[in-house]
Parts: structure tokens; C-alpha cells; sequence
């Protein structure tokens, strides 16, 4: 009977659509939900086990299941960390009220204040820009300058990009909003519609292969698609990549636009000490140097260098825009791309 009475207080399990986190009581564990791929995150999450004893358990999803899954179970979520990808979704996060501030000296010293939250809802870990590429056979980098010269009509039936409905195309467009208003920006996002090569279909690595196999003379992408391309095991992709390269726009102005995947404490957090160190791993040196290498990812830190592969594209300068602007204008950019027939 003893034994009976006591097994139940050797673990503590939750179980949530099929998914089970159990660890032993008194164990330091952090729970996550991620909207980044598995692969693109647990092999950083199981060095941070090993360095410090502390398991993870992680449950993949789409960002916005997540973010509405956060919300639904309330303060009985057993998740402690958000994990996802573009600004507007970790804004999208904090005001549906599933986050707690953080503040910690080890996570502010070493991420840009324009790169974070304004008052510590989330910090973004990784980077990336939303550039141009370019047919290297039929387009010369010296025609290519701004996001704004993208409307001209030179490039009409030149350009590939993908839906409206994907977050880093609005966040690209939030960011203009942010700049140069609205009215600026619908004028240039219908001419930028003006100039599509094909109905938006597919990812950015859908959009990049466009280019390489004659449909498009340019595309949209973010730069870490090309990356994974460029070292991709599939010959045909790799040579898709090779067609193409980078060009980083407005050099002489705001500089290129810049993103990140990021992370934030959940409200419900259960083990909130535990997912505050993991998040101050993930802001540290050996973490930033992995993402950099592994992800084809620009690290947050100015002091951690881009990989070999990324440094080979150039120095560019990027735009300083807080990036909590682009979750403020992300319903406005939204109402804008309909307006412009931005399919």
C-alpha cells in the first residue's frame, strides 16, 4: 500500500495534444514551444543540456497554433519559453498576453537594444536580412539599389516573391510603413505588384529557384533560404543557388532590412529561473557562433563573427529600425498588401 501511495509523487506529467512532458520532481527542466524546425534548434538545445544538466522538452508547431495554444491554456500551460521565427510573431505573443518580462543583465549587455523588446517581453537570438537576389547571367548588381527602385517598371514581369500572407513579407512591409508612412508605401507596394514575373507561390527557396531556372529576373528572400541552398546535399538545388547571389539594398540609405527568430518567457512559466538561463545560453558566444554556422543565421552579437559562408556575401550596412515597429505596423501592412492586390 505504501508503495502505492507514493509513486505518484516520483514524477510530474502533463499531457497536451498528444504530447507528454514528464520529468522527475525537483529536476531542473525547461519546457518549450517552437515554432523553428527541430533540427534548426535541438542540437543547441542539447549542448545547453549537457553543459548544464538541465533537460529540455520540446514540441514543435506552427507559430500561430502555438501562440493561440499559449492563450487557450491559460495559466495551465506547461510551457515555459516561446521559440519562433520574425518579430511579428513574438509581438503577436506579448499582446495576446502570453509572455513575462525578463530582465537580465547577461541577456541586455549583449543584445542590441533595437534587436529586443522594449520592456523585456522577448529578445531576438538570431538574425536575418530580407534582401534581393539576382540572376547573375542577366542582372548586374550596378542596376540594383533600393526596395523602393523595385517598383520601377524596368522590372516589370522581372520579379518573384512570396505571398502576402507570409510574416516576413509583412514585416518587410511594416518596416517601410515605419520609414516612410503609409500612403508612401501602398504607392510603392502596388508598383512592386505591377512588376510580379508570376502569381506568389511557394517559399523563398521556391522564389530563388525561380530565378536560377529563367522565370523571374529577381526575388525576395531571406538570406538564410540562400545559405542552406548554397551547402544544400541535392546537386540541382546547389546549382539553382550558384545561378543566383546576394545584393543587400539601401546601402546608402537605412541600410537592408533585418529580422530575427527570437524567444520569451511564457506568463505560465513553471520553471521560470531554468528558461531564463537557457535564454542566456542561447545570447552567449558558443550559442551565437552555432547559429551562425549551422543556421546560415547573422549572430545578434556584434562581438560573435558571421560564419565563412556569410561573410564571403560582404559587409553591408543594416537598417537600425527597433524592431518592435514592425509588429506596431503589422495589421496596417496587412490592410496595405490587399489594397496593392498583393495576392
Amino acid at each position: 500500500m505504501l508503495r502505492k501511495l507514493t509513486l505518484p509523487l516520483l514524477s510530474v506529467c502533463c499531457t497536451f495534444s498528444y504530447t507528454v512532458f514528464c520529468a522527475p520532481v525537483f529536476a531542473a527542466e525547461v519546457n518549450i514551444y517552437s515554432a523553428r524546425q527541430e533540427n534548426l534548434i535541438k542540437p543547441i538545445l542539447d549542448i545547453f543540456t549537457e553543459r548544464t544538466g538541465v533537460t529540455v522538452n520540446l514540441v514543435t508547431g506552427a507559430a500561430d497554433e502555438l501562440i493561440q495554444r499559449l492563450t487557450l491554456e491559460g495559466d495551465n500551460s506547461p510551457a515555459d519559453m516561446l521559440i519562433t521565427e520574425d518579430v511579428g510573431r513574438l509581438y503577436r505573443a506579448k499582446q495576446a498576453g502570453v509572455l513575462q518580462a525578463v530582465e537580465s543583465a547577461g541577456i541586455n549587455d549583449v543584445i542590441p537594444a533595437q534587436y529586443r523588446d522594449s520592456e523585456g517581453f522577448w529578445y531576438g537570438l538570431s538574425l536575418r536580412s530580407r534582401v534581393i537576389i539576382y540572376d547573375k547571367a542577366r542582372v548586374s548588381p550596378a542596376d540594383l539599389s533600393t526596395y523602393a527602385d523595385l517598383a520601377n517598371p524596368k522590372w516589370d514581369n522581372k520579379i518573384c516573391v512570396r505571398s502576402s500572407g507570409n510574416i516576413y513579407n509583412q514585416s518587410l512591409v511594416a518596416s517601410m510603413i515605419s520609414r516612410n508612412g503609409i500612403e508612401a508605401t501602398e504607392l510603392w507596394a502596388t508598383g512592386l505588384v505591377g512588376n510580379f514575373g508570376r502569381d506568389p507561390q511557394g517559399g523563398d527557396r521556391e522564389q530563388i529557384s525561380a530565378v536560377a531556372a529563367g522565370q523571374c529576373d529577381l526575388a525576395i528572400s531571406n538570406t538564410y533560404y540562400f545559405g542552406g541552398m548554397l551547402k544544400s546535399d541535392d546537386e540541382a538545388v546547389r546549382k539553382a543557388a550558384e545561378a543566383v547571389a546576394v545584393f543587400f539594398p539601401d546601402q546608402g540609405g537605412n541600410g537592408a532590412h533585418m529580422n530575427v527568430s527570437g524567444a520569451g518567457i511564457t506568463k505560465a512559466a513553471k520553471n521560470r529561473d531554468a528558461a531564463v538561463q537557457l535564454m542566456e545560453f542561447l545570447a552567449g558566444e558558443e550559442a551565437q557562433a552555432w547559429y551562425a554556422e549551422v543556421n546560415n543565421e547573422f549572430p545578434v552579437r556584434s562581438d560573435v563573427p558571421a560564419s565563412e559562408l556569410l561573410q564571403s556575401w560582404g559587409t553591408f550596412k543594416a537598417d537600425n529600425l527597433a524592431l518592435e515597429q514592425l509588429g506596431i505596423h503589422n495589421a496596417d501592412a496587412v490592410r496595405l498588401m490587399d489594397r496593392a492586390g498583393w495576392k
